[in-house]
């Protein structure tokens, strides 16, 4: 933001300066005097008066009639600059819009700029801009055009979108690159803030991919990342245009304006290597496609600037996430070394956070690196120290985990930065959850978590830990046993000093001995009231605290001496201001001396009682009428409330940074989140940025050595005690020595060696990596081994489980997933990919040819792209089912239905086409269950097929259902013996109700059809849903034969058509509360275009016209077992403007998106 703004001040001159007048100054002159009187104060209050000064002058200049356009452009700079100092100056708002609104070209660029700089894009004042944005937009001025993009690119209404886009869509087909380039960058922007708003143009990105001009190119990289991210498995198709556009930008074809430091376009590249990580992850046919340019990147990036060091970082981290190939993995981990072993700390840096990113993948490449590590444990740059611990935290285990919680703990008792308090407060609680070795040792550290992290840390930490206690383990005598661990814990820190103790903790040890102070023989309910009792007096002690110690000790107040406890805190505290403390005293005071009372309502229970629990309070149902008679309002949900505070303009007074809230509800106690979710680190490696709550400025001394002091220079005296700390010696380390508890000390100070200091501290250090990197890699494997003797195995601290899977089963890949990890997908065409670039968009060239692009044939089995270039078909089609935003550049201005049969299908281990219109597909129509004729069905669609079987399927819908129909036929003399069929998605729940395949294995007679069929039900909406399958049976030889498919769907499949009357369809539009708006084309050709449109929808799309009156049309439907969705249709300035509805949030975004294909396919 820096440069940005440097470069701001330093254009505004050359903005203002432009034809001055002869004799007159400069315009430039009143803010360069601002300027330099600003850095002549000395004080920020002076700054603040001169401030306020200027703003007045500026106030009362531009509300003058009398101030010209040259006046007020001079004006505006003036303002901004203010702006940018953080002076408020909202009156000037009203005034930059006028400028930009009015004007020369160069007032219009202030006006704009100031715009852009004043308001955000909620800005109420935004609205005022659009016409001038359209009207710009419509202009034969490239300036104007530029500068309406650039606006549009950087702030605009999320409401006004659909005014504009049309006419930024038409930029794209601009003659001038710069006019492309700057609408892709607002599509760009659209695509952030209403990605269903831009969901018909994906075709358009493609066009954008394959221009011709680099700059256009580069900027669709932008929206390709975002959506690739999101949703990888749709652009598989793309993986040979990046690695073809990449291998162009490393060969250095690119123009030398995109040079930096002699570096090709580095920024290109990097947005490239991430998006080829997302497409090439768990998938090995798509990974061999980037090898050969990953290696070439590699190899072309020298290690001699910085920029090359970020291309390295992500070209390492790009094939760690891929399918792995030895020979790039080796060179990736010598990189990773050069970083990790070079002085340089930023290097360093980047080293750590390239193996704290890998080290899950590769646990030998830290134990390389062992020696090293432990340095930068000790190193002086406080990030370094960070990341490093959040390498060990990478690597934690049940054998090193004491070692490695000592080791964060250390770095916590130093830390005095919030962020990182709160971060590594997390990361403790998890470790300790999944690993520690004893109920004691969990104890200890977690009191040390509530010690140090005190008040910051999130409330879920103490909920999961109570939780914990309440719940318990595996066996009743390790519950006791911890629960009696905590109590004796908890009563010895209130027999020191409980004053010292943060409010989270004297919660948490509140209702712990409430609950479980009886499990302790001798602990009579009397002491631990008297524990309690002066908590109520603590001044920093808060009312909420206070309600948690009394609710303890109204569990415990049984007995006469426990009443004459809550008779003297009633006396001491009924005074009270506080209503709730009062309320509180009362209640103890009451039901201490009414035991029976006592019982019933705090019953004594041994183990937990499972609740059932009324989630729709149905109990409150006669309340709610009878207040709904009355005249109340009724009830509305949050997100609504929200929706109406943001249209009535009411004030925010949401944080604008994050948010640490300091109360902990008694009632959150179960139902919370683990502390997993609590760790702020950021993603796998662990980012580095420190953001501090408080956001101060004050200046940071972390790591400075004190050189001053009262009696003068401390040079000499500062040596000691840096010697002493060299000396320092955790003391996890005589734990794991000795095999006993963890003292409380966090540090003992060993005296130091006399003799060969060096040779001493070495031995700690490879005690130190024997206890730290213990239980990394394979036994078996041949590679770095330990130094010094590795620690026997401890068993884990386990969790009781309650109905889910362990946590161990989640982490491990089955074997499943990894063998579909190594397998091609049996539907991408290697054709379909290599049309994607019909002339190079970097290269006048010709396109490269396959074997370029085609891992060579010693990596590994032949895949899809050595297939591909089989002489079958030189040209295949794409399939049938193949979405618009799958389809290759050539054909992106085609949104009709393709007429084209050709489909490509696996046939062994190879790319075949198949007519579907060969005889072969043809006569599955009487093998149609007579259940299922006459009903609408998709086209018969093969699936995959080899030497034996074929495999071919269509959807049929029915009223309440849709069903997919395989039909497996065998053309072969044999029968196919043990035919298994599987099937799973992630956005559609399948369920056999017809054949048995899943549940036991089939025979498929030779010269046969088998037919099965599945019902199938969406889990979520979505525009394109993925159904994945494989076929497994054994061959006559007895060899087993295993082949994957895949079948893809649309929403339209499971829409079916509401019938409702108006009325009806009026208390459903209120009910709703997620809508989306839209203009769609529309069929203008028509004599009575509105009911034409909507017909046109209804055939397409099962929609039930409701009613059509004028110019207006009500339409309903029904997602299959699902909510309805209802739409309000009207003519509007020749388009349909378009209002869905459903209680569904994805549900009207995805039907809109096939409105609009459905209408543009006419």
């Amino acid at each position: 933001m820096s440069d940005v703004v440097e470069r701001t001040l330093t254009a505004l001159p050359s903005l203002l300066s432009s034809d001055p007048s002869p004799g007159r100054p400069s315009s430039t002159s009143k803010l360069g005097t601002l300027i330099r009187g600003i850095t002549e104060l000395t004080s920020k209050h002076d700054e603040e008066k001169l401030i306020q000064r200027e703003l007045v002058s500026i106030k009362e200049q531009v509300s003058s009639p009398n101030t010209t356009m040259r006046q007020m452009k001079e004006l505006m700079v003036r303002a901004v600059y203010c702006e940018m100092l953080g002076y408020e100056a909202s009156f000037s708002y009203i005034h930059a819009i006028k400028l930009a609104q009015q004007g020369t070209a160069l007032d219009k660029r202030v006006g704009y700029l100031a715009v852009s700089l004043f308001l955000n894009e909620s800005h109420e004042l935004l609205l005022l801009l659009v016409n001038t944005v359209l009207k710009d937009l419509q202009s034969t001025n490239l300036i104007e055009v530029c500068m309406a993009l650039t606006v549009v690119g950087q702030v605009f209404p999320k409401d006004m979108i659909p005014a504009i886009l049309p006419m930024v869509e038409e930029k794209l087909n601009h003659p001038k690159e710069i006019i492309r380039r700057k609408a892709v960058l607002a599509l760009y922007k659209f695509y952030l803030i209403a990605p269903n708003q831009v969901q018909h143009i994906h075709s358009k990105f493609r066009k954008a991919l394959c221009d011709k001009d680099p700059g256009v190119m580069s900027a669709s990289l932008h929206i390709y990342l975002e959506m690739v991210t999101e949703k990888p498995e749709s652009y598989k198709d793309l993986v040979v245009s990046f690695v073809t556009i990449l291998k162009q930008v490393v060969g250095g074809k690119l123009p030398i304006d995109f040079n930096y430091h002699s570096v090709p376009a580095p920024w290109l590249q990097i947005q490239l290597l991430r998006i080829l990580s997302l497409l090439g992850k768990n998938d090995r046919s798509t990974s061999e496609m980037m090898y050969e340019v990953l290696d070439e990147s590699l190899r072309r990036a020298e290690m001699n600037h910085n920029i090359t060091y970020a291309i390295l970082f992500e070209c390492v981290k790009t094939i760690y996430t891929i399918h792995p190939k030895a020979e790039l993995l080796e060179k990736a981990a010598k990189c990773i070394g050069n970083f990790v072993l070079s002085p340089k700390i930023n290097l360093k840096y980047l080293g750590l956070k390239a193996l704290t990113y890998v080290v899950q993948q590769d646990a030998n490449l830290a134990l390389q690196h062992q020696m090293t590590i432990i340095e930068c444990l000790d190193h002086s740059d406080l990030i370094i120290k960070r990341e490093t611990l959040e390498l060990l935290f990478r690597i934690t285990n049940g054998q090193n985990v004491k070692v490695i919680v000592e080791k964060l703990l250390e770095f916590l008792r130093h830390s005095k930065d919030d962020y990182v308090t709160i971060d590594l407060g997390g990361k403790v609680t998890e470790l300790a959850e999944k690993y520690a070795p004893d109920n004691s040792w969990f104890i200890r550290t977690m009191n040390t978590v509530f010690l140090l992290v005190g008040d910051q840390m999130q409330p879920d930490i103490p909920n999961s830990f109570l939780r914990l206690l309440s719940e318990g383990f595996e066996s009743a005598e390790e519950d006791q046993q911890l629960r009696l661990l905590a109590v004796d814990s908890y009563v010895s820190l209130l027999q020191e000093q409980p004053a010292r103790l943060p409010q989270r903790f004297l919660q948490v040890i509140s209702w712990v001995l409430g609950e479980y102070s009886s499990v302790k023989e001798g602990l009579e309910p009397a002491t631990v009231l008297r524990l309690l009792a002066p908590l109520l007096d603590l001044r920093h002690c808060s009312s909420e605290t206070k309600s948690w110690v009394l609710a303890a000790m109204t569990k415990l107040s049984a007995g006469p001496a426990c009443l004459s406890v809550a008779q003297e805190l009633a006396e001491r505290h009924g005074g009270s201001l506080d209503t709730t403390l009062r309320q509180k005293l009362h209640e103890l005071q009451h039901l201490a001396s009414d035991a029976e009372l006592l019982r019933r309502v705090l019953p004594c229970s041994d183990g937990l009682e499972s609740l059932e629990v009324d989630s729709s309070l149905s109990f409150l149902d006669g309340f709610v009428s009878e207040a709904l008679a009355a005249g109340a309002a009724p009830y509305k949900p949050p997100h609504q409330r929200q929706e109406e505070l943001a249209q009535e303009k009411a004030l925010s007074v949401e944080p604008y940074g994050l948010s640490l809230p300091l109360s902990l509800s008694s009632s959150s106690i179960a139902g919370r989140l683990s502390p997993t979710v609590l760790s702020m680190s950021s993603g796998l490696s662990g980012n580095s940025t420190e953001l501090s709550p408080k956001g101060g400025s004050a200046l940071r001394l972390e790591g400075v050595t004190r050189v001053w002091g009262k009696e003068g220079y401390l040079a000499k005296a500062a040596l000691k005690p840096e010697e002493a700390a060299k000396t320092e010696v955790p003391c996890t380390l005589s734990v794991l020595q000795e095999g006993g508890s963890a003292p409380r000390t966090p540090v003992v100070s060993l005296p130091a060696p006399a003799p060969g200091p060096s040779l001493q501290a070495e031995r700690e250090k490879q005690q130190l990596a024997s206890c730290l990197f213990v239980g990394l890699g394979s036994q078996g494997a041949a590679g770095p081994c330990l130094m010094g003797k590795a620690e026997p195995t401890r068993h884990g601290f386990r969790k009781k489980v309650k109905g889910q899977g362990s946590s161990s089963g989640a982490r491990e890949p089955s074997g499943d997933s990894a063998s579909s990890s190594h397998s091609p997908s049996p539907l991408s065409a290697q054709s379909a990919m290599d049309n994607l670039l019909c002339s190079s968009p970097l290269d006048s060239g010709s396109t490269p040819s396959p074997a370029d692009s085609a891992p060579s044939p010693a990596d590994s089995a032949p895949s899809l792209a050595d297939s591909a270039t089989s002489p079958v078909d030189p040209a295949p089609h794409l399939p049938h089912d193949l979405p618009a935003n799958n389809r290759p550049c050539d054909a992106q201005e085609d949104l009709t239905e393709d007429t084209d049969t050709s489909e490509t299908v696996v046939e062994g281990n190879s790319v075949a086409v198949v007519d579907p219109y060969d005889p072969e597909s043809l006569c599955l129509s009487p093998h149609l269950p007579e259940e299922l004729c006459g009903l609408p069905r998709s086209e018969f669609r093969p699936l995959c097929r080899d030497a034996s079987l074929v495999l071919s399927a269509c959807c049929v819908r029915t009223d309440h259902s849709s069903l997919l129909v395989v039909f497996v036929s065998n053309a072969s003399d044999s029968a196919a013996r043990g035919f298994a069929l599987q099937m799973t998605s992630g956005d559609l729940e399948v369920s056999r109700v017809r054949g048995g395949p899943e549940e036991e294995e089939e025979h498929v007679e030779g010269h046969s059809v088998a037919v099965y069929q599945y019902s199938l039900v969406p889990t979520r909406p979505s525009v394109h849903m993925e159904l994945a399958g494989r076929a497994s049976y054994q061959r006559p030889d007895g060899e087993p034969q295993s082949t994957p498919f895949s079948y893809g769907l649309s929403l339209p499949d499971f829409i079916r058509p509401l019938s409702v009357s108006t009325e009806e369809y009026g208390r459903l539009w209120l009910a709703s509360s997620n809508d989306t708006k839209q203009n769609l084309a529309l069929l203008s050709q028509e004599p009575d275009p509105l009911r034409a449109t909507l017909h046109r929808l209804r055939d397409r799309l099962q929609l039930n016209v409701v009613d059509i009156i004028a110019s207006e049309g009500i339409v309903a439907c029904q997602l299959l077992q699902g909510p309805p969705c209802l739409m309000h249709c009207r003519l509007n300035a020749g388009c349909l403007a378009v209002w869905l509805r459903s209680s569904l949030p994805e549900l009207p975004d995805c039907l809109l998106y096939h409105c609009q294909r459905a209408l543009a396919q006419h």
